[in-house]
């Protein structure tokens, strides 16, 4: 079976490069011509986009240098630590939907210093997978599209996100704990 998975994993991405472009050829589509059109449209969105990635990015970086994320983690330790939480992982769930790099740098960190089968760096990666960089999603995808009142898409995503700490923690309890 293992050889099985490793067989599709090596193919799967030639096969689905070699077969769009073959695809579209045969419905008569100009392959070459579309993907220049894409390459256009998609350098103009990036180029549309950098204003709402920088005032992001100030953002997170001023919640983080202006000692509001201590501050925040300081307050959930003991509510936490009482429920078998190691507190290394609190800043992650906060990070999480903030920042993508932030995030992994943090779990790269606590997977160097408590090693990736410790149950804090296991919690860590489960974190890591379990939950999404919503504010970047938003401010990204969003911009890129001219939506301006996203606050429902923001509540869901963050709910989303606690529920998906959340459940990373109680699974790795309960399957490592």
């Amino acid at each position: 079976m293992l050889t099985f998975v490793n067989w599709i994993s090596a193919w799967a991405i030639p096969v689905i490069i070699a077969f769009v472009p073959l695809y579209a050829f045969t419905k008569k589509v100009p392959v070459y011509e579309s993907f220049v059109d894409g390459a256009k449209e998609g350098f103009s969105t990036a180029i549309s986009i950098i204003p709402h990635l920088v005032g992001m990015m100030v953002a997170i970086s001023v919640f983080r240098a202006s000692g509001a994320l201590d501050f925040v983690i300081s307050w959930f330790a003991p509510l936490v630590s009482w429920m078998g939480i190691p507190g290394e992982v609190l800043p992650l769930g906060i990070l999480r939907p903030l920042t993508g790099t932030g995030s992994l740098a943090f779990t790269t960190d606590l997977i160097k210093t408590y090693g990736p089968d410790s149950m804090i760096g296991r919690m860590a990666s489960t974190i890591q997978g379990s939950t999404d960089t919503t504010l970047y999603v938003l401010t990204v995808y969003f911009g890129a599209v001219g939506i301006r009142n996203g606050r429902y898409a923001l509540k869901v995503g963050l709910f989303s996100d606690v529920v998906g700490f959340i459940a990373a923690l109680v699974i790795c309890l309960i399957v490592f704990g």
